[in-house]
């Protein structure tokens, strides 16, 4: 423990020193730091996926560079300090967890996570259980949240089956409106009736579906830079192939990766 403390302060004394004395750190605020922050997650994001832990260590390393910094600047007007950003989640993690550090008897992690969700309804005097969703979140990863925090307080169906029939039914409304020329609007609305439910399908299957798109993204990526190499080696680009001749190497690409 000691040697952890030290390093967090030799970190809390260099960005002292960089705010007082470095031209790029001195000129920072909040807000610009903010993109950069998005950045950062990002490439961690990026890294847990690839299962780079070296990675993961160094990006972990820039965000908490990030949260520092932050409070660093925070500081210097009197708003708050590093402390105060501890001690505020060192408190919640206490309020959040009765069944560690009070009297409240669990079953499991499902209601572990509805306890969290209800205890931060008070804490926040949220007027709706959805009002903590982040509205700037991504579609796909809002829509998994909207969903958990209802379900948190019951909203939900109870089995997987009954959310695959909510998939199958949506898909043919989906597939109804475009058969017969529906307005774009109710199109994109069914599309996203859909998406909604297949993230919900998601979430009963215990897959994100966040993350298996993005794994599928770099699957396609690899498999059509395959293609474009291919193509390459054949003097060709893509336009001069015939679909079927695409297909022939863009199994050779699917052949080629390890079983899951």
């Amino acid at each position: 423990m000691q040697e952890k403390t030290a390093a967090f302060g030799r970190l809390l004394e260099i960005m002292d020193e960089l705010r007082a004395k470095c031209p790029w750190d001195k000129k920072q605020t909040i807000d610009s730091l903010r993109y950069l922050t998005i950045e950062e997650t990002y490439e961690l994001s990026d890294s847990i996926i690839e299962k780079d832990l070296d990675a993961v260590k160094k990006e972990l390393g820039d965000l908490m560079l990030h949260l520092v910094f932050y409070s660093k600047i925070a500081s210097e007007t009197g708003a708050f300090d590093i402390t105060d950003v501890l001690n505020n989640i060192i408190e919640k993690l206490i309020n959040r967890h009765p069944h560690i550090f009070g009297d409240v008897v669990v079953k499991d992690a499902k209601e572990v996570h509805d306890n969290w969700e209800k205890i931060k309804l008070r804490e926040k005097g949220n007027k709706s259980v959805l009002s903590g969703v982040p509205k700037s979140l991504p579609a796909v990863v809002k829509a998994y949240r909207i969903q958990e925090k209802a379900s948190g307080v019951g909203f939900d169906w109870e089995h997987p089956e009954q959310v695959w029939e909510k998939v199958q039914e949506e898909l043919q409304e989906l597939r109804e409106n475009v058969q017969k020329k529906a307005s774009h609007a109710k199109q994109e609305d069914e599309l996203g009736d859909l998406l909604f439910a297949l993230v919900n399908y998601a979430r009963f299957i215990d897959v994100n579906p966040e993350d298996a798109l993005e794994r599928t993204n770099r699957k396609f990526i690899r498999r059509f830079q395959y293609l474009e190499e291919s193509a390459k080696k054949l003097g060709k680009s893509l336009h001069e192939m015939s679909l079927a001749e695409m297909d022939v190497y863009w199994n050779q690409a699917k052949e080629m990766e390890q079983p899951l």
